[in-house]
């Protein structure tokens, strides 16, 4: 009897995180292994990933984890997954290997389990195997992955739009997919983000025309702020910049890495000369790369503005391009840099998301994969579940049943015997593993909470120092605040607090023993209701007894 389990660890119901696993009887293959970027809600955390831990207790059963593309919602989490599992090997194209390996040195991490696949060549795991599809989108060698199985065969896309101008490294193999389509799909794994989109994503993607007017216009220096990775975007803008007199300066060592290395395996065309060191930042016709390190978006552009970078300085003679949309929930950061900018003098241009989308499937898209490949069971995947839901519409419009149309959140199971859908509820434990520079694990929500409380209400330490032998007070109780009230304006209300604390040390402290617990507690109490009854703040209140 075979058995055939699919699920997500992460990426349904949320914007990357893509992490989704196939058990094949005793084989499990893991698609991707992305991270989400935190919002402006999740204070100091740079980003997030998926836990891990079934990976943990099943790994002498994983084969490898499959790599789509080179993004970090598909690869992001690989560095901190590794650092654990060193063991795990790691497939992809030569493109997308080549970024990994470059991540995993920079961590000194080994790279010795990363494989190279070959588009249409297939790799045998026993009775299962793994054929790799050439697929279109932002980043050259984007592949999807079918696993055949004994029951049929299973198809995930990754991210990909159908677009027959982009040729080459970026070009869709549709022969292959109508080949799969054909022996038979159990299921097809597609995703979602744009699903609620009419028609073809197709040309309303393509940007040139827009960089074209962009460098006309303003003569000045130019700030182009992009994702990482949107190479198939930058190829555009060094296009039209090829017909300027402009050279391009590239901040970040990342970025700096992943361009130069893309111009030497011949994926993207420029003239490596025209690319300036960082001395060339502030000539009058650069053009200056901005992308973020594996941080919050706009998070470079944010220190530039705020007068961190020791290289440049924003001036109302530049001009800052927002090449890339705006993940939810930077709504707000977005909005601030904007209007920093405008405050400096600066010249803002926006490439609109709806009117320049990103290399994502529109509804027609969806519709022309799901009539080659023609599965008997459909699984909308990376995206919200409104996206998830809108991609389950485009499959009922095409025919497909709504008991053959597998809506799933993370954990969730679609679980199969013998080729036919079993509905047991099963479910896989999952969560989110929050980053937060060299911290993995350790960020959860009370530490969250305590960060929200510091920034709302700032924080007061109250502190006292007892005679070891006597108990006697022999210093303070002294308050000290920060973030929370200007202590030259409010020393009455100070010193009600140390009188309130004082009382509640000695009600707590005998000849021969101090109840610590009792003092901390009550301190916290009652200072914390006097400050809300003098001021409607609740600071966080931290309470320090030493005794000498």
């Amino acid at each position: 009897m075979s058995k055939i389990k699919i699920f997500a660890l992460g990426g349904q119901n949320e914007i990357g995180k893509n992490m989704y696993v196939v058990e094949a009887d005793k084989d499990i293959f893991i698609f991707d292994a992305g991270l989400k970027y935190a919002d402006d809600k999740m204070l100091g955390v740079d980003y997030i990933i998926p836990n891990y831990d079934y990976i943990k207790k099943n790994l002498k059963n994983i084969k490898g984890i499959f790599i789509t593309h080179g993004h970090d919602e598909q690869m992001g989490a690989l560095c901190d997954i590794l650092k654990e599992l060193p063991d795990l090997k790691i497939y992809g194209a030569p493109f997308t290997i080549e970024i990994i390996r470059e991540e995993l040195e920079a961590e000194g991490l080994s790279t010795k389990n990363l494989i190279e696949i070959k588009p249409h060549k297939k790799i045998e795991f026993g009775k299962n195997s793994i054929f790799p599809i050439s697929l279109t989108h932002t980043v050259p060698g984007t592949v999807g992955y079918v696993l055949y199985t004994p029951d049929g065969a299973i198809f995930y896309t990754g991210n990909f739009v159908f677009d027959p101008t982009m040729l080459g490294v970026y070009k869709t193999d549709i022969g292959k997919l109508a080949y799969v389509g054909k022996q038979g799909v159990l299921c097809l794994l597609s995703e979602s983000l744009y699903a609620d989109k009419r028609g073809f994503t197709s040309p309303n993607h393509r940007t040139n025309g827009k960089i074209r007017e962009i460098l006309n216009r303003y003569q000045g220096r130019i700030l182009y702020n992009i994702y990482q990775a949107q190479l198939y975007r930058i190829q555009e803008l060094f296009n039209e910049v090829m017909s300027t007199d402009r050279n391009v300066v590239i901040m970040g060592k990342r970025l700096e890495s992943l361009i130069l290395k893309a111009i030497d395996m011949k994926y993207v065309k420029f003239d490596k000369k025209r690319i300036k060191s960082i001395r060339h930042i502030n000539d009058e016709k650069i053009i200056v790369l901005v992308s973020d390190e594996r941080e919050k978006p706009f998070s470079n552009l944010k220190r530039i503005l705020r007068g961190y970078d020791k290289f440049i300085t924003i001036t109302e003679e530049d001009t800052i391009v927002f090449a890339s949309p705006v993940y939810d929930g930077m709504e707000r950061t977005a909005t601030k840099l904007l209007d920093t900018i405008a405050r400096i003098g600066a010249n803002i241009v926006e490439i609109p998301m709806k009117q320049f989308p990103s290399h994502h499937a529109s509804s027609e898209d969806l519709m022309l994969m799901l009539d080659l490949i023609n599965p008997k069971y459909y699984m909308p995947v990376i995206g919200e579940y409104r996206h998830q839901v809108a991609n389950a519409n485009v499959a009922k419009r095409l025919g497909i049943s709504d008991e053959n149309i597998l809506l799933r959140l993370n954990g969730q199971v679609a679980y199969f015997e013998n080729g036919k859908l079993v509905d047991n509820g099963m479910k896989v434990p999952v969560d989110d593993i929050l980053i937060d520079g060299l911290a993995a694990g350790d960020v959860g929500e009370l530490v969250l909470k305590d960060r929200e409380l510091l920034s709302d209400n700032g924080i007061v330490i109250i502190t006292a120092t007892l005679d070891k032998q006597t108990k006697d007070v022999l210093a303070g109780p002294e308050v000290l605040t920060r973030g929370f009230i200007f202590v030259k304006d409010n020393i009455d209300l100070i010193k009600e607090a140390e009188k309130i604390s004082l009382e509640v040390i000695k009600e707590n402290t005998k000849t021969n023993y101090v109840d610590f617990n009792k003092i901390k507690s009550g301190i916290r109490d009652k200072v914390g209701k006097y400050f809300y009854e003098q001021t409607e703040c609740k600071p966080m209140v931290l309470i320090v007894i030493g005794e000498v």
